[in-house]
């Protein structure tokens, strides 16, 4: 496996490449890369990828292209008092 083929965001199967590509093609932000990719946008929210997207753009920002980072959202889904407190939902 080469660096190229190296899965960044292993949620929505991103490669290093691509996103590297992508960031240097556009002059991403961590934001504009997390949509033009979907890294981050996995089960995970990021957890895993987010540092390595973040670095890659604070690379282009040495260049001149100006950074905002992703913010961290943890996987969520919603569930009732009941359901916490073991009643019966009404």
């Amino acid at each position: 496996m080469t660096e190229h083929e190296l899965m960044v965001c292993r949620c929505e199967e991103v490669t290093f490449e691509e996103i590297t590509e992508t960031a240097y093609k556009h002059g991403c932000s961590a934001r504009e890369l997390k949509l033009r990719t979907r890294a981050g946008m996995g089960y995970c929210g990021g957890r895993t990828c987010r540092p390595l997207v973040d670095k890659i753009t604070r690379d282009l920002e040495k260049k001149g292209q100006r950074n905002v980072t992703l913010k961290y959202q943890p996987p969520i889904r919603p569930i009732s008092f009941g359901d916490l407190g073991g009643e019966p939902n009404e």
